[in-house]
Order: C-alpha cells, then structure tokens, then sequence
C-alpha cells in the first residue's frame, strides 16, 4: 500500500500565490499605464512579474513529487499523463479563440481559427507537465539534473548558432521566433494589441527551459518529503536558491536574463527565487508555526488552473460587450470608478486587485462546498 506524503501546507500557499498574482498581472485595469511592477520586462531584464509564470510551473512540479504515479503501471501512467496534457493544451486553446466573434465596424465577426494562437499559457503548462512527468517518473533525480542542464545549454547552443546573424537575442531574430515561424506560422502566434509583429513568448523552442522550472520544482517537493520539516530544509533550499541566483546572474553575462526569450540564464533565476521564497514560508508557516492570512491563498490553491482559466474567461465578456459604441464595459467600469477615484497607474492597480478578490470570491464558494475541478 502506498505511503501518504507529509502534507506541507507551505506548498499549497505558495501555489496559490502563484494564481493570485497570475490574474493581478493579467489583468491592469485601462485608462492608464500600468503600475511599473505589474509589467513583463520590455525585453532584456527581470521584473517582479516576471516570475509569476515560472513559479506557477514550479508548483506544477512540487505536485508532481505528490504524485502516487510510481505506484501505478506504466499504461494508467501515460494514459492519465497523455490525457491531462491533451485537456490542458485544449482548454488553452479554446480559451484564445474565446469568445468565437469580435466586432469589425459594429458587426459581429466570426474569429476564423486560421488566425487563433496555438501556443500559450495553459498550452505551455500542458507541454511543460507532459515532458517533466516523464522526465521525472522514469528517471533518477540524478538524470533528472543532468537533463535540466542539457536542456539549458542546447538551448543556448541554439540560440547562438541558429538566430539571425547579430540578432541573436533579438525578437525576431532570435532561434525560437525563426522556429515558430517556420513551424506554426504568422498568423498562429502572439499578435501584441493586434498588430502586425509575430512573436510568441511561449513559443515552441523555449518549452526547453520552462521543463526545467518543472523539474526544479519536482526535485524541491522531493527534498522536502525526505527531509521534512525543519531548519536544514530551510537552509538547503536557501542555500540552492542562492547559488542558483549568483549562477544565474554570470551566465546573464553572456546569455542575457530575458523571460519572453525564457533563456537558460531566467530559468535558473527563477528556480533560485522559488527556492528561497519557499524556504521563507516553511520557516514561517511550518516551523514559526505563523498561519495567519495562509487561508486566503490556500483557497486559491485549491482549484489553480480552474480559477486561473476563469479569470481569463470572465475577461473577454467584459471587453466585448458595449455600454455605448466603441466603448466596452471593461473600459467604461475604469474610466467612471476607477479612474476617477484612483487616477493613473494606481486606479489600474486598484482595478486589478478587484478582480484577483471576484476570482477569489468564486474560489471561497467552491471551497465552501467541497467543489474541486480536477483535470
């Protein structure tokens, strides 16, 4: 009979902060530019959001060290593995051609799927589960590093030998973008605002590096169930997470930290980050013994890609319909409330805070009465 893990109530907050600052950086309230902290870097660099999406992968990771997967056969493992990435890739998709229609001069269009993005978040998860559950399963956390670290520098090899002559590290010029083109195409990738530049920043190539953010995390929850709860666990996972950090920063030096490129260098960065940051809450939470606010993010954490989805579906009603011509719900809620109490940056923050507590509302509810969607 298998053997239950320890529950660490320090994982399950930490994968609902990862949810909660999902939708806060997703979704900047309009009639302002954005609060400086809520944006991506432009492309080179680090910002705090940045490491929003590779800690959601992270904690992807952690719960795959849960997993009684090792007690299954092989065939109930890659059927479950197989479907669950099929379903999360689906659901991603369909959530980018969402809501089917767009309105052109007053008229409702249909939104032709031979424009619909492929790739994506939920699509990136997908792919980032399906490889780092095999990565994981049939080999040893031994293999397991040795595959990150191919993985971080083929990927750099890549970049290096396949982009554009001196434009390596540039948008258009860089291996994943000349890639995507090739394979998906154009009109398949991330139009910005609509326009006409094609780039994806969850693009084929780059799923290399983002397996290992997974496999960071599968190798934490790892130590943590062997080690327990105590402070050399806290010392370890601060000790690796600086050390991942400080390598980071060098590799920086000629492999630039850039999330929408998801260079080795930003993988290893944000693996150090969660490292520490999750060291900080088991000395907190676990040993200190300080629970106090844990609840709000558990609650989060507890239904993560269901409220993550409907944060991103809620949004496109909200942006489609009309209070008057050319002006959307969305835009009008800003411009009479939030613009007018809160003006600029902060009226977009405030925004954004209120919809994290809707998403988080629904979550509450769902708690409440026992409602875990499941994938």
């Amino acid at each position: 009979m298998a053997k239950t893990a320890e529950r660490f109530t320090s994982l399950d907050v930490f994968r609902g902060m990862t949810v909660c600052f999902m939708i806060i950086v997703n979704t900047p309230g309009s009639g302002a530019a954005a609060w400086g902290p809520l944006n991506h870097a432009d492309w080179i660099g680090f910002t705090p959001t940045d490491l929003v999406f590779p800690s959601f992968l992270f904690a992807v990771g952690n719960a795959l060290s849960f997993s009684k997967a090792k007690y299954e056969s092989n065939t109930t493992f890659l059927a479950k593995v197989f479907k669950r990435t099929v379903i999360i890739f689906l659901l991603g998709y369909l959530m980018y051609w969402f809501p089917f229609f767009h309105r052109v001069d007053n008229e409702w269009v249909f939104n032709s799927v031979a424009n619909t993005r492929i790739m994506g978040v939920l699509q990136r998860i997908a792919l980032c589960y399906f490889f780092g559950s095999l990565i994981v399963h049939y080999c040893t956390q031994k293999t397991a590093v040795i595959i990150s670290a191919l993985l971080l520098i083929s990927y750099w090899v890549l970049f290096v030998y396949f982009g554009e002559v001196g434009k390596e590290y540039t948008m258009l010029g860089n291996a994943g973008t000349l890639l995507d083109k090739l394979i998906i195409g154009d009109a398949h990738l991330y139009h910005k605002g609509g326009g006409p530049i094609a780039f994806d920043p969850e693009g084929l190539l780059s799923t290399m590096t983002s397996i290992v953010n997974v496999i960071g995390g599968f190798l934490a929850g790892s130590y943590l169930q062997k080690k327990g709860k105590n402070y050399e666990s806290v010392a370890m996972l601060l000790v690796c997470g600086a050390l991942l950090i400080c390598a980071a920063l060098f590799w920086g030096q000629f492999f630039p930290i850039a999330k929408k490129m998801w260079t080795s260098s930003f993988s290893l960065l944000t693996i150090g980050i969660d490292l520490a940051t999750l060291g900080c809450l088991i000395l907190a939470i676990e040993i200190k013994d300080i629970r106090k606010g844990t609840s709000f993010f558990l609650i989060f954490g507890r239904n993560p890609l269901a409220i993550y989805l409907l944060s991103e579906l809620l949004l496109a009603p909200l942006q489609l319909l009309w209070v008057r011509p050319e002006l959307s719900f969305f835009d009008w809620i800003n411009q009479v409330f939030y613009q007018r109490i809160f003006p600029g940056s902060l009226g977009a923050f405030v925004f954004a805070m209120s919809y994290m507590l809707l998403c988080w509302v629904v979550a509450y509810v769902l708690d409440k009465r026992r409602i875990y969607i499941k994938i």
